[in-house]
């Protein structure tokens, strides 16, 4: 053990050294990227981040929080980005009837600078450094459209009515898609206001898909179009069948799909992904379990395409906008464990990494470490054990958004096998049969905090340990 401490202090030493001589007249910045799928909690993760490594008092997982000496927010470098609105979402957390912020819809970026105390061969020698934590903001929407760029309109439509033959059961909204594109005359001249048509109950669908609980729902801009709505780029619906002919309704389709990937996908990730060193993707396991099997294969297929983006190198362009720099730590984070009590998290975070475990078996990520974990960024709950049915179990309790309550959440057992959930999931079942699985959507508890420490979290501080402790 003292060896490897010896060796690991001479590594991070000769690190800093080699920073040094790279880059002698700039201080060293991290870009860390958050994103996350079906109202993961981006923004909540964000502040209590920030929040937790400006006062460090609940950090004690984070290895580097002693030697910070300080932390300020700075002016971002990037003047045409919107700023995360940090003070405004801590104002709502911290009111004295604290709300949830608003949710992504759009990137936006904060700098953390802190002010951190050598170590290593270097702490004798040299004073503090300052080093730039830069967070991108970006809708998880977003990410999954990356798996777009290797796939015509041919495959994607493919893919995408076959996703929706197996939602129409229980979605109208589907059925009325599957409706409506064979009602579609492919080969008839194009006319705009059937393209409008089409697009519409595409996008009514996907809405009501992302609502279901499902998490691939692309093309993302779809969900949230922002200053492209009622666009050409964004008046497209997937149909099947032969290519069309010169001046058809689907090879109109057809064109304004390569558009959207040409001029929304590419320019996003050549300006913003392929700049990001770290990134997290935050996941809403439970809520996926909740909704059922379907559900729980659909988010296991969006991680698998998620992954897939951080592995340049058989596409063309991806290799490009990856030249010279690479994410190499990814974290996947199940979020929401507060609805959990802290006996079943391991649980949790096992069935998140077995979600990982095909695309990562078979991905060559050229170096770059992932992990999965159970967290919450802002705690909102208590633990406690209640009878009920004559025996005791372990529940938490919280405030309720919708009636502002006390309740009490036994969210179900999760199974010690991940095979348990994942086995019926890629099986087609419709329902769990040995489970019951339950949510709850509880407010912020008010918070009233001791100098020093940031909102109480769960893991937070591994977390951050995970992302940033080696770099610090």
């Amino acid at each position: 053990m003292v060896i490897g401490a010896i060796t690991q202090g001479f590594t991070r030493g000769v690190e800093g050294v080699a920073d040094r001589l790279v880059s002698p007249f700039t201080d060293p910045v991290i870009r860390l990227g958050v994103t996350g799928l079906s109202r993961a909690g981006k923004t909540v993760f964000i502040t209590s981040l920030v929040a937790n490594l400006m006062d460090r008092g609940r950090m004690p997982q984070f290895a580097a929080g002693p030697r910070i000496q300080g932390a300020v927010l700075r002016p971002q470098p990037d003047d045409t980005v919107a700023r995360f609105d940090y003070e405004g979402h801590m104002a709502q957390l911290m009111g004295p009837e604290p709300s949830w912020p608003e949710g992504t819809r759009r990137v936006s970026e904060l700098r953390l600078s802190l002010r951190v105390q050598q170590g290593g061969l270097l702490a004798g020698v040299q004073g503090p450094r300052t080093v730039h934590l830069d967070i991108v903001d970006y809708p998880g929407e977003w990410l999954l459209d990356l798996g777009l760029l290797e796939k015509d309109y041919a495959q994607w439509t493919r893919e995408a009515l076959g996703r929706a033959e197996r939602r129409a059961a229980a979605m109208p909204q589907a059925a009325a898609l599957l409706a409506a594109v064979t009602a579609a005359e492919a080969e008839a001249p194009f006319e705009e206001p059937r393209a409008k048509a089409l697009a519409r109950a595409f996008t009514e669908y996907l809405n009501a898909a992302r609502e279901a609980g499902y998490s691939d729902c692309t093309p993302g801009r779809f969900l949230l179009p922002g200053d492209l709505e009622g666009s050409p780029v964004l008046t497209f619906a997937p149909l099947p069948g032969t290519p069309g002919g010169k001046g058809s309704l689907k090879r109109e389709m057809e064109r304004r799909y390569e558009a959207y990937k040409r001029e929304v996908v590419k320019p996003f990730f050549r300006d913003h992904f392929a700049r990001i060193d770290r990134q997290v993707v935050l996941v809403d396991v439970l809520s996926a379990i909740h909704a059922g099997p379907q559900a729980v294969e659909d988010l296991r297929a969006a991680m698998a395409d998620i992954l897939r983006a951080f592995r340049p190198g058989r596409n063309a362009f991806l290799s490009r906008i990856f030249q010279g720099r690479r994410i190499d730590r990814i974290l996947f984070a199940a979020t929401k464990a507060d609805h959990l009590h802290h006996s079943e998290h391991a649980k949790l975070a096992a069935i998140t990494e077995a979600l990982l475990r095909d695309a990562r078996d078979r991905a060559d990520f050229a170096g770059a470490k992932t992990q999965a974990m159970a967290i919450a960024a802002l705690r909102t709950t208590v633990e406690d054990r209640i009878s009920h049915g004559g025996e005791m179990i372990d529940v938490v309790r919280g405030k309720l958004l919708e009636t502002g309550r006390q309740a009490a959440l036994h969210a179900g057992a999760l199974p010690d096998d991940p095979s348990q959930l994942l086995a019926p999931a890629r099986a087609g079942a419709e329902r769990w049969l040995d489970g019951d699985y339950s949510v709850m959507n509880f407010a912020p508890a008010r918070m009233v905090l001791k100098p020093g420490e940031g909102p109480p979290h769960i893991r937070l501080d591994r977390a951050a340990e995970f992302l940033l402790g080696d770099r610090l």
